[in-house]
């Protein structure tokens, strides 16, 4: 798949339940019940999300309890960021909480909250995408990635840079041909 294919097949077939989902989070009755849901990582359906399943319950009722006791500062946060940091800074150190939660956590109070990612979040297999894309850090500006992901948000790249990292691998493998010239790049040396 090129990197455009890539984009569309996740716009037809993953943007519309990630969309869904956060809207779920922002028709919540409360900021408090976005994040009893968020911090328990149920779907509206009241199963737990994938990404969290291995987590002990137990764990996440003690996430649960330590973000309700920073609602105000939570509802305060000027942007998505610095809801981020909040949100990091109160469970990061728990153990079995890892990044990748973290922002799934943040992701989903902040759609609570209409705050939105500006920057894409790297972390497990986001990480691994962007590093194939030759990326590295805990951040990366979208406008920095190639051009065929300028059709996705910041939040989105997240998700795809996750969910087509082997599909990234194969593109960044496959040999390329110069227009008109026939040969593989890789074996070319004047044409």
């Amino acid at each position: 798949m090129t990197l455009d294919e890539i984009v569309e097949d996740y716009i037809r077939y993953e943007r519309p339940g990630a969309r869904e989902e956060m809207q779920e989070f922002a028709d919540e009755d409360s900021l408090s019940a976005a994040i009893r849901r968020a911090a328990l990582c149920k779907t509206k359906d009241g199963k737990r999300h994938q990404h969290q399943r291995r987590i002990p319950g137990e764990l996440l009722e003690d996430v649960e309890a330590r973000l309700q006791s920073i609602r105000r500062k939570l509802s305060n946060a000027k942007n998505f960021a610095v809801l981020h940091d909040f949100i990091e800074n109160e469970i990061g150190e728990l153990k079995g909480i890892g990044e990748l939660t973290a922002y799934d956590i943040a992701h989903r109070i902040g759609a609570s909250l209409r705050k939105s990612p500006t920057l894409v979040y790297l972390h497990r297999g986001t990480r691994e995408g962007a590093a194939i894309l030759g990326f590295r850090g805990r951040t990366l500006d979208s406008a920095m990635l190639p051009a065929a992901f300028s059709r996705l948000t910041p939040a989105e790249i997240e998700d795809c840079l996750c969910i087509y990292k082997n599909e990234l691998r194969s593109e960044a493998n496959r040999p390329r041909r110069k227009a008109g010239c026939g040969i593989p790049l890789h074996r070319r040396r004047l044409c």
